[in-house]
C-alpha cells in the first residue's frame, strides 16, 4: 500500500522569496555547491523487494509521478524541441522495428566531450555534467526503501552529505516521458556500471511494474554523450524488436541466473533473466559489465519486462567508424546505434530515411554495430570466466540454421565450434576498442 507522509509546507524551488538575496549562488539554480543549500525535491522510496514482482500494481503511483512531473516541465518549455510532434511508425516486418523521424535532435543534442575509444574515463568536472543542470529539470529523488512499503515525501531537502539519486528530464527526448536516473548525483560518478547503481535501476524497473517502461544504458564508446553516471528510461506501448528475438540458453549460474544468446537478431547479444533474487540477477549482470569495462569493450544495456530481463549488447560501431569500415550508405543516415536503436527503436534524422524505412534497412544499419561471431565468442567466454561459469557448445548432428533475417541471408552456426580463448590484441577487423 502506498503511504504518503505529510511534512510541513515549505516554499518550493520555483517560488521566489522576496527577501532572498539574488547574489546567492551562480544564478543558474544548479546542483553545485553554489546553489544546493536549501534545495528541496519530492522523494519516492520504493519497496524493498527480493524478486521482481509479476502482476499489476493496484496504484500506478510511480507512473503518475513520472509522467505528471514530465508533463509539467513540458508545459514550462524546458525541452529543446517538441518530441510529441515527431512522426513515428511501425516498420512492416516480422520484428516490427519502430521508426521515429526526429530531424532536430542531432542539431540540438549536446555534443560528446570525451574520447570514444576508451570505455573507462575519469570524471571531469570542467565538462558538462548533471551538477550543472538547473534544479527545475529534476523531477524527484528516488531510492530503495528499507521495508516493504512505498513511501512518498512531497518535499525533502537534497542532502549534499548523503548524495541523492534523482530522476531528471532528458532535455533531448526521443519519446514522451523520457527521463534520466542519475545515481548519487552529487558523488560525480563517471559513466561506468557498478553493482549498487545497476541494482537501483533494477529497483526502478520493478517498481514501475509496467512492461512498456524500460531503462537503458550506454557505455562510453557505445554512444553515451555525458561522462556522468546515468540511465535513460521511457514508456513505449509496444514490444521492442529485441524482446521478440528468439534465444538459446547457454548456462545457468549457481544463483539461478539463466544466460542466453539471442538468435536471428542483427546485433549479437546476451539475455540475463531469473535468479534466486533481484540481487543475484543484478550482481551477475554487474560482474559481466565490469568485465567488459575492464577490457575496454563498449556495450549497451536494456532492462525490460519489469526488471525480469536484462539484455547486454557489446558493440563496435564507433571503432568501425573510426577505421572507415562502416558502409557509406549507413554513415549517411547519421544514426549512432545506442541502446534504443539496437533494441529496435530507430531514431532517424533524415526524412528520406524515414520514408524509405524497411526492416532490411534497419537490420543492415544495426548489423554494423555487432561484433563478429568469433569476437562475440571471445567476449562471452571472458564474461563467463568473470562470473565463475564455463560454457562449451554441445555437439549435435548437422548444422543449426537460424531464422531468416530480413536482409535475405540465412545465419548458420556450426554446432561443432567451441568458445574462443582469452581476448587478445585483435585486428582492426575484429572491431574491439583497445586502449
Amino acid at each position: 500500500m502506498l503511504k504518503i507522509k505529510r511534512v510541513p509546507t515549505v516554499v518550493s524551488n520555483y517560488q521566489k522569496d522576496e527577501s532572498s538575496d539574488e547574489s546567492v549562488g551562480c544564478g543558474r539554480n544548479c546542483l553545485g555547491a553554489c546553489c544546493i543549500n536549501g534545495a528541496r525535491l519530492p522523494l519516492y522510496a520504493c519497496k524493498k523487494l527480493e524478486k521482481s514482482c509479476a502482476g499489476e500494481k493496484p496504484v500506478a503511483f510511480l507512473e503518475s509521478l513520472v509522467l505528471g512531473e514530465w508533463e509539467d516541465r513540458f508545459q514550462r518549455g524546458l525541452f529543446r524541441y517538441d518530441v510529441t510532434a515527431c512522426e513515428t511508425k511501425v516498420i512492416p516486418g516480422k520484428y516490427g522495428f519502430v521508426a521515429q523521424l526526429n530531424e532536430g535532435r542531432h542539431l540540438k543534442k549536446r555534443p560528446t566531450e570525451f574520447r570514444v575509444d576508451k570505455v573507462l574515463q575519469s570524471f571531469d568536472g570542467n565538462k558538462f555534467n548533471f551538477t550543472k543542470v538547473g534544479q527545475e529539470e529534476l523531477l524527484f529523488q528516488f531510492e530503495a526503501g528499507e521495508d516493504g512499503e512505498v513511501q512518498f515525501f512531497p518535499c525533502m531537502p537534497l542532502d549534499a552529505e548523503n548524495s541523492p539519486s534523482v530522476i531528471a528530464i532528458n532535455v533531448s527526448p526521443i519519446e514522451y516521458g523520457h527521463v534520466l536516473l542519475i545515481p548519487r548525483v552529487l558523488d560525480c560518478l563517471p559513466q561506468r556500471i557498478d553493482h549498487k547503481s545497476l541494482l537501483l535501476a533494477l529497483h526502478m524497473a520493478t517498481e514501475a511494474a509496467n512492461p512498456y517502461f524500460r531503462l537503458g544504458y550506454n557505455s562510453l564508446g557505445a554512444f553515451a554523450t555525458i561522462n556522468h553516471l546515468h540511465f535513460q528510461a521511457y514508456y513505449l506501448a509496444m514490444p521492442f524488436p529485441i524482446e521478440k528475438a528468439p534465444s538459446k540458453k547457454m548456462i545457468t549460474t549457481a544463483s539461478g541466473v539463466k544466460i542466453s544468446e539471442l538468435l536471428s537478431y542483427p546485433v549479437r547479444s546476451l539475455l540475463f533473466e531469473g535468479g534466486s533474487s533481484m540481487h543475484d540477477l543484478s550482481d551477475t549482470v554487474s560482474d559481466a559489465c565490469v568485465c567488459l569495462q575492464n577490457n575496454n569493450i563498449p556495450f549497451n544495456i536494456l532492462i525490460a519486462d519489469c526488471g525480469r530481463q536484462i539484455f547486454l549488447m557489446p558493440q563496435c560501431y564507433a571503432e568501425k567508424q573510426a577505421l572507415g569500415e562502416v558502409s557509406p550508405e549507413v554513415l549517411e543516415t547519421q544514426v549512432n546505434p545506442a541502446v534504443w536503436e539496437i533494441s529496435g527503436h530507430m531514431v532517424l534524422k533524415r526524412k528520406e530515411d524515414y520514408e524509405g524505412a524497411s526492416e532490411e534497412n534497419a537490420w543492415r544499419l544495426l548489423a554494423e554495430a555487432s561484433l563478429s561471431e568469433e569476437r562475440f565468442k571471445e567476449v562471452y567466454a571472458l564474461i563467463f570466466e568473470a562470473i565463475g561459469c564455463s560454457y562449451q557448445e554441445e555437439e549435435v548432428e548437422g548444422t543449426i540454421v537460424e531464422q531468416d533475417n530480413p536482409s535475405g541471408s540465412v545465419n548458420q552456426k556450426s554446432n561443432r565450434t567451441t568458445h574462443g580463448g582469452p581476448i587478445t590484441n585483435g585486428t582492426a577487423s575484429e572491431c574491439l576498442v583497445l586502449q
